[in-house]
């Protein structure tokens, strides 16, 4: 018994060092936002993915948007989001697509480049400069390769987690597994804030008022109502936090 325990310590081990090793070795600069980071893919990668996902993402709400020129008003203030800051020297390819969901206050950005956001967030939208805060917080996604990064964490975690599982027990395994989640939210709220950043930047750039994306977080905590999700039970910061940020990253792009 006590060899067939250090065999499965020696199996364990081994999992989570290589999990540990692959993520060490996938750290790298992006060169867009200068900062460090853990990527699971290249960029040529994420635009595949992307593309390959955008189909069924757009079918799980409904489709495409049947009106041709709000789809072009969505195209236009996107581009030029793009045009005009950092996001065009990314090798990504950035397409934006207004989904027919009349129900889901949402909207969200796919690696490499493809770009959602539904009917019904686009309803509540009072003017250009606030879907030019929506869409400038996706392309922040994207610039910041988070989906890339979350990826690589997930990785981590599930070697780490195997490897406990195979060599201590798996019932330690998910103990560890409620504290990866807790972490990957903290780092999915991480990554919210450093979007709404990069969007204000993005905003800036443009000659939008930035300020109309305060007024977005307004219309996403009427939407969340009184029972909406506590932050430390979520993967996006409060809208109120949020919005104390954006004041910051406003005044700092404004002092530049």
């Amino acid at each position: 018994m006590r060899g067939n325990r250090k065999v499965r310590l020696l199996i364990g081990a081994g999992i989570v060092l290589f999990a540990v090793i692959k993520y060490c070795s996938s750290a790298e600069t992006n060169p867009y936002t200068g900062e460090k980071q853990h990527i699971a893919l290249n960029e040529e990668q994420e635009i595949v993915l992307g593309l390959q996902a955008a189909p069924q993402m757009a079918q799980q709400h409904g489709g495409l948007y049947p009106n041709e020129n709000y789809q072009a008003f969505v195209d236009q203030v996107g581009n030029r989001l793009v045009n005009n800051s950092i996001a065009k020297q990314t090798g990504y390819r950035y397409e934006f697509h207004l989904l027919a969901d009349k129900n889901t206050i949402n909207a969200f950005a796919l690696p490499g480049g493809q770009i959602f956001i539904t009917y019904a967030l686009f309803s509540k939208l009072k003017n250009e400069d606030q879907l030019a805060g929506v869409l400038g917080h996706e392309i922040g996604h994207v610039v910041g390769r988070h989906s890339a990064e979350r990826m690589a964490n997930q990785g981590l975690m599930e070697g780490i987690l195997n490897g406990v599982a195979v060599g201590i027990d798996p019932n330690t395994a998910q103990g560890a597994a409620a504290i990866g989640q807790m972490l990957n939210m903290s780092y999915g709220r991480e990554d919210e804030l450093q979007s709404d950043d990069l969007g204000v930047k993005f905003m800036m750039d443009s000659n939008y008022n930035p300020e109309e994306m305060i007024g977005v977080m307004e219309i996403l905590k009427d939407a969340a109502g009184p029972n909406r999700t506590p932050e430390r039970m979520s993967t996006h910061p409060d809208p109120e936090n949020r919005v104390e940020k954006i004041k910051e990253s406003i005044e700092k792009y404004r002092n530049q």
